[in-house]
């Protein structure tokens, strides 16, 4: 599969994405917030925090951008 031209490029989102992609970096914020409670001090605690950040990261991309990297219309 051919990735789109601006695949790596910035995309700025629509008014409806920026909505979306709130509501999911608080819902990951939230279950930060769990995480951190709960998990006890150590590598493995800091490795479940940064897959959750990636796993963020990732949910604007999918609100944004088809699979092949093309931007999602609103």
């Amino acid at each position: 599969m051919a990735l789109h031209p601006t695949t790596f490029g910035f995309l700025n989102p629509t008014e409806n994405q920026k909505e979306d992609m709130t509501r999911a970096r608080e819902a990951a914020a939230e279950y930060a917030d769990v995480l951190e409670e709960v998990l006890p001090e150590g590598p493995d605690k800091t490795d479940v925090l940064r897959m959750l950040r990636t796993v963020a990261m990732w949910a604007n991309v999918c609100i944004t951008r088809q699979p092949d990297g093309t931007p999602r219309d609103a």
